[in-house]
């Protein structure tokens, strides 16, 4: 029997789904719509989002190809580790709600550029708008497309190809509504993705215990923490193959808080969900998200882990082989999902396909939003009209996912396919402008002395010091950093740098760069654009104060039982 092909009644479920969101998503538009709304309202749905909606939009943004296939790919690779970056973003989305997202609400910003020329000058904040442009389209988008259609064409045994357009056919419909359709609509695909993953959690512990002759989920988690104890540390030592990915500490006290707090809190993607809310509302929104972070791992991470496991007793050995006979991790999650029987399989493929379309659906809002506000209305026609924009914006949205498409095409098997991790691939090429540009954010906000040749040293310099990182290996011998645990040989007799580590020195590299020139720059009378900040903004409720000490206990606890 063929396993890559869906029944009648997968094919059903599906259906439902899809009507259930396109119906819903209709509906809030024309209960919503007004035909005289703002650029804004269009863009940001300014006033219009509640708490839940703002968390549950939050994460199906966050949660999508590059979770369920690339996180399980790299949990199938390297175990629960990989489980870092959403327990660390729940404590991460804590300190953006408390200190990042005040400041921004304070001062009136709804742009990420808008927050670079407010601060610092209209060149910082164009060059950043075209770095996002292309980083958003060049990785994020075309990587969404690639693995989601990779995804569903194992499951489901459509062409690869055909799977993007369908994709990029499905988002396009649920974009060109709005922040507020997309707002609403996440909230039905967060519940569905949900509770698609822990169907495929479900399978697989279930298939585990069975092999063993026992039965229920816990004999299955005891039986994969047993046989696959090596795949249940969260910091790994230097001799650890997957140090290069995860390098040791530096996931608690490293780059992974550049990572992760540049993604949450000085990106537009993310940020966009809780700019048009009010303080309460924001916060409120982006606490529920933390909770729903602590759950993912369960969702992402433990299919991905038992399809090792799995795959050690002689399953999917034919499933996880790509073209040229490699073993893909990428292929873990859709061989577990082919095991369901019909009508789960065809939920957790409307689950697989509600995480891919909400976080594209996101991507090219923002890079709609980036495009029509930062620079086509500041650059090219400052006086456009509020329709103007938002017709504009809307082929935005079909030219950003036009152009993905055509990137999975030519470059999406090149960089993800034949065994690659394609969530490594998407967080160490966006680890090239994270480290520059969190930290001319970071002191933005907090120091009024940085000044924009500062900020423009972190932009530009940030990217190539990240660069010269990747390529210092070639040109030099670093085995010196060896024992520091800065370095380790690749298997070639080449010392490379852990690019969380790169990600490190060059924030610190930026962070002194922006010091010596904003001192410079004073001593020249330079004068700077400091925003409005007060000690009470940061001020929060016992509510979100309880609700942090809670995620935070859960963190540590976590971490604790797997170090």
């Amino acid at each position: 029997m063929n396993l890559k092909t869906l029944s009648t009644g997968d094919y059903v479920v599906f259906f439902i789904y899809f009507v259930i969101v396109s119906s819903y998503g209709y509906w809030v538009y024309k209960r919503k719509h007004n035909a005289d709304a703002t650029s804004k309202d269009y863009f940001l749905a300014e006033g219009s989002l509640t708490w839940w909606a703002i968390g549950a939009s939050l994460i199906a943004s966050n949660i999508s190809a590059e979770q369920f296939i690339g996180t399980s790919g790299s949990a199938f690779k390297m175990g629960l580790a990989i489980s870092t970056y959403e327990w660390m973003a729940a404590i991460t989305l804590i300190i953006v709600a408390a200190f990042f997202i005040p400041v921004y609400l304070k001062n009136k910003i709804f742009t990420m550029p808008q927050f670079l020329h407010q601060r610092y000058n209209s060149t910082v904040a164009m060059i950043m708008a075209i770095f996002w442009l292309l980083l958003y389209i060049v990785v994020n988008l075309m990587s969404i497309l690639y693995l989601g259609a990779l995804a569903i064409s194992g499951i489901s045994g459509l062409n690869i190809w055909l799977c993007v357009i369908l994709l990029a056919v499905f988002s396009a419909f649920i974009t060109l509504g709005g922040m507020k359709v997309i707002g609403y609509t996440d909230v039905i695909q967060v519940a569905v993705l949900i509770l698609g993953g822990l169907m495929a959690s479900y399978l697989a512990l279930t298939l585990l215990s069975e092999k063993e002759g026992t039965t229920g989920l816990l004999n299955g988690f005891k039986i994969l923490h047993s046989e696959a104890s090596d795949h249940f540390h969260m910091i790994f030592k230097k001799d650890n193959p997957n140090y290069m990915d995860l390098p040791g500490l530096s996931v608690l006290i490293g780059g992974m808080w550049i990572t992760n707090l540049n993604y949450w809190g000085c990106n537009q993607y993310i940020t966009q969900r809780a700019l048009g809310a009010n303080l309460k509302t924001a916060r409120g929104g982006i606490l529920f998200a933390a909770f729903l972070k602590l759950l993912m791992p369960v969702i992402v991470v433990l299919p991905g882990i038992a399809a090792y496991l799995l795959y050690q007793k002689g399953m999917f050995h034919q499933e996880m082989m790509s073209a040229s006979g490699v073993t893909d991790p990428n292929k873990a999650y859709p061989s577990l999902l082919n095991l369901l029987p019909t009508g789960l399989k065809g939920l957790s493929f409307a689950a697989l396909t509600a995480a891919i379309v909400a976080s594209l659906a996101g991507k090219a809002n923002s890079i709609a939003t980036i495009f029509t506000l930062d620079i086509y209305k500041k650059a090219i026609d400052p006086e456009a009209s509020d329709k103007k924009l938002v017709n504009l914006g809307k082929v935005s949205v079909l030219v950003a996912l036009a152009l993905g498409v055509v990137l999975s095409f030519f470059i999406g098997n090149a960089l993800m396919g034949e065994g690659k991790q394609g969530f490594q691939y998407i967080q160490e090429y966006t680890g090239f402008v994270s480290p520059g540009i969190f930290a001319m954010f970071i002191l933005g906000f907090f120091w009024k002395k940085a000044t924009s040749n500062a900020a423009m040293f972190a932009t530009v310099g940030g990217f190539i010091l990240s660069c010269f990182f990747k390529l210092l290996p070639r040109i030099a011998d670093l085995s010196f950093l060896s024992p520091y645990g800065f370095s380790k040989d690749n298997g070639t007799g080449v010392y490379e740098i852990p690019f969380l580590d790169r990600m490190g020195f060059v924030f610190v590299i930026c962070v002194v760069g922006m010091y010596i020139i904003s001192k410079i720059d004073a001593a020249r009378g330079i004068k700077t654009n400091g925003l409005e900040i007060e000690a009470s903004m940061f001020k929060t409720s016992k509510g979100f104060l309880a609700g942090s000490l809670i995620i935070t206990g859960i963190v540590v606890a976590l971490y604790s039982i797997f170090w």
